[in-house]
């Protein structure tokens, strides 16, 4: 069974989602940050597929991710720049929907007890407003799918 998504608001114009996984922490980072790793499992709901997966791993570096439906062909996207990396502790980055003005600030740690791996990431938006609207996207429910497949991924993984 999977672990729960727990999402929580710690301020008025951020969100908080944390998940716990039966991996060590440099593992779970791994899948974070390896493009092969990553386009196996952030995908959100079936039908769709992550044909683009660019990751500089460094402070100031990037990243864009490309979303594809294999419904329709539609796509978005996100880009962002490595703000803080710590492996295989902590990651801070910048995320904006590409052709979308404004971007949030995104801090995910990765804490490690005997084995298992509790991943948090705070969202912090520039306004309760812009937190509220992406929160109506249903981005929790694919994030809690995304996370169920990583479970199987890890498992995969470190077989």
């Amino acid at each position: 069974m999977p672990a729960a998504l727990t999402v929580t608001n710690p301020s008025d114009n951020a969100v908080t989602v944390s998940r716990s996984f039966d991996a060590p922490a440099d593992l779970v980072f791994a899948c974070h940050t390896q493009p092969q790793l990553v386009q196996r499992w952030q995908l959100g709901p079936p039908g769709w597929t992550m044909p683009i997966c660019e990751i500089d791993l460094r402070v100031g570096g990037t990243y864009r991710y490309i979303w594809r439906s294999d419904a329709d062909g539609s796509e978005f996207g996100f880009t962002g720049r490595y703000r803080e990396i710590a492996v295989p502790t902590l990651i801070v980055h910048t995320e904006a929907m590409i052709g979308t003005p404004g971007e949030a600030v995104v801090t995910t740690s990765f804490e490690e007890h005997a084995g298992r791996t509790t991943l948090t990431l705070t969202m912090s938006f520039e306004s309760r407003e812009v937190r509220d609207q992406v929160l109506l996207t249903g981005m929790t429910d694919g994030m809690a799918q995304s996370y169920d497949r990583l479970d199987e991924l890890l498992v995969e993984t470190a077989a």
